[in-house]
């Protein structure tokens, strides 16, 4: 019992030494500059029918302008039905109305790819758990399974989607629900084994009626609040391609940041689909790097980009958001562009390796 108690002890201690090293270390930084433009909080390897770029030449296009970044596929293959779409081969989801399915292949997939790196490149990667269903009581299962079968690999899981805009319908069998314990399930496993969590849930539906109240907020408010120990990036503020800022978004997203009990919770600022919106004048630019300015930490920049061709294509979303950028202090955009990411996932990185450690013969 002794062993035992100072085994775990010891394994806190070291967690926290290294947590604490990671994290003067960004400090450190504070006044200069860590290397490149961005770490990119939120990048697809692979498409909807699991096509994409090789990392290899991932690691081309990123080049020296991006140093790290997370490493995920999209967790649901587009089926191709010939009764719906004849020899059309569709490769996004809005482009049939056949159904996605979960396709649990793609974790072993970016796994293999991870491990074909040089111990040097892999250290610009933060491989990220996906092909599992939010709705079914196993999928904390399925994540442990994962990084047990790949050690070393792994730092979160994520994009995954409970709501999101015409994609959750599109899905075959139960649809994933804030509501539905299975998440808590996932939520608390990744409490419990360290790995930071991407997660989309869309803040309203679809063409909302003027009056309506968005009732996916206070489901995401109660479910975050019930799991202060998961480290958890809302992907893109829960907007989309339709799915447009509520009535005083910011003014909501300080709320929550003002809330003790959701201060694990950050957001990331990613894809052009949501700098639509930032972007649609001076005010909401100036409104939105104010918000940033006062929380400094709680931001991340990613470009959601899905297996770009070129490094034009790669750059694009950073190249958008340059308005925004410039209206930040350059202590806070290097926090949003890289300090944040740095430090989340550094911290990570260490809890999931002791996780591994502790949990391997069991």
């Amino acid at each position: 019992m002794y062993n035992l108690k100072y085994k775990s002890l010891m394994r806190c201690f070291l967690i926290s030494a290294a947590i604490i090293t990671a994290a003067n270390f960004v400090n450190a930084q504070g006044s200069g500059k860590l290397p490149g433009l961005f770490y990119d909080s939120h990048f697809h390897l692979t498409n909807y029918v699991q096509e994409g770029i090789t990392v290899q030449r991932f690691l081309e296009i990123m080049g020296n302008e991006v140093q790290r970044s997370t490493l995920f596929g999209i967790p649901l293959q587009q089926q191709w039905s010939y009764g719906n779409s004849g020899n059309f081969a569709p490769t996004y989801y809005l482009a049939s109305d056949a159904p996605l399915y979960y396709y649990s292949f793609t974790d072993a997939f970016i796994a293999m790819a991870y491990r074909s790196l040089s111990q040097k490149d892999q250290q610009k990667f933060d491989p990220m758990i996906t092909g599992f269903n939010p709705a079914d009581m196993y999928a904390a299962d399925h994540i442990r399974r994962v990084l047990k079968t790949f050690p070393g690999v792994f730092s979160g899981i994520g994009e995954f989607s409970i709501h999101k805009e015409f994609v959750s319908a599109k899905i075959a069998g139960e649809k994933a629900s804030l509501t539905n314990p299975a998440l808590d399930s996932i939520l608390a496993f990744a409490a419990e084994a360290g790995l930071v969590v991407i997660l989309h849930n869309d803040i309203d539906m679809p063409f909302p009626k003027p009056t309506q109240k968005p009732y996916l907020l206070e489901q995401l408010g109660s479910v975050l609040r019930r799991h202060p120990n998961a480290s958890v990036i809302w992907a893109h503020c829960g907007l989309g391609r339709i799915v447009r800022p509520v009535k005083e978004q910011l003014q909501i997203i300080e709320e929550a940041f003002a809330d003790p009990g959701l201060k694990h919770v950050n957001i990331d600022i990613s894809w052009d689909e949501v700098a639509k919106y930032i972007l649609t004048s001076a005010e909401t630019i100036e409104a939105t790097a104010a918000l940033i300015n006062r929380y400094p930490d709680r931001f991340l920049f990613g470009t959601d980009e899905v297996a770009p061709a070129n490094k034009d294509a790669y750059l694009k979303v950073y190249r958008l958001y340059e308005p925004l950028l410039s209206k930040l202090s350059e202590v806070n955009k290097e926090k949003l562009l890289k300090g944040n990411y740095a430090r989340l996932f550094d911290a990570a990185r260490v809890k999931v390796r002791a996780w591994e450690k502790a949990n391997a013969s069991k």
